[in-house]
């Protein structure tokens, strides 16, 4: 697609006319193709970057038809620290800044008497945080935390702040192996954030 001698216009139209090939043979049923059923080869690396807020960017320009995003987003897949665009047939490099994915919406549901925790994507995937789809915290740049939350297949979703907050708010002490942890509960798990005496002092 990326390879020389090719443009990278055709590289760009060819993964969009493959992507939806996939899609509506293979995909229909849940609207996700069974990328990690395919291993087709390298062809090399296409302009396309999410930045950290979860904008696609091809040859530096913001792709703007949501559409699309939401098409390549089903045959993403990640191998390692590097992510892919996978089809039957190829498979193509691109860049992630951070997270391919954002989480932008948080609702709260109650199942079998336990809160469950349900994110939208900006892909318009809607998650629900359990035992296979985790929250993790990192220790981010100003010394706060930035939440992720597993969507799939080693693929990830940044929480955005304000969300972030709304999980400070609905936050808890536990015990976890011994060591107050402060964090909160989805579906029957617990997702430590930090530190419990760390929290206390800093508030």
């Amino acid at each position: 697609m990326a390879n020389q001698g090719q443009s990278t216009d055709h590289g760009l139209e060819g993964l969009t006319a493959a992507a939806k090939s996939a899609a509506s043979a293979e995909g229909a049923k849940k609207g996700l193709p069974p990328v990690h059923l395919w291993n087709p080869p390298f062809c090399g690396d296409l302009d396309i970057r999410i930045a950290s807020d979860g904008t696609w960017y091809y040859m530096g320009t913001p792709i703007g038809r949501a559409p699309l995003v939401r098409l390549f987003s089903t045959i993403l897949k990640r191998e390692g620290d590097k992510h892919f665009l996978v089809t039957p047939v190829e498979k193509v490099g691109i860049r992630v800044d951070d997270a391919p994915f954002m989480a932008v919406e948080m609702r709260e549901d109650s199942e079998d008497n336990h809160r469950v925790l349900r994110f939208r994507t900006n892909v318009d995937d809607w998650v629900a945080c359990d035992a296979a789809h985790r929250l993790r915290f990192a220790q981010a740049a100003d010394g706060g935390l930035t939440p992720y939350l597993h969507v799939r297949a080693d693929l990830w979703a940044k929480v955005t702040r304000a969300l972030y907050y709304d999980l400070v708010d609905m936050g808890e002490e536990r015990m976890v192996d011994g060591q107050p942890m402060f964090g909160v509960e989805s579906a029957g798990e617990f997702f430590a954030m930090a530190d419990a005496e760390q929290v206390r002092a800093a508030l």
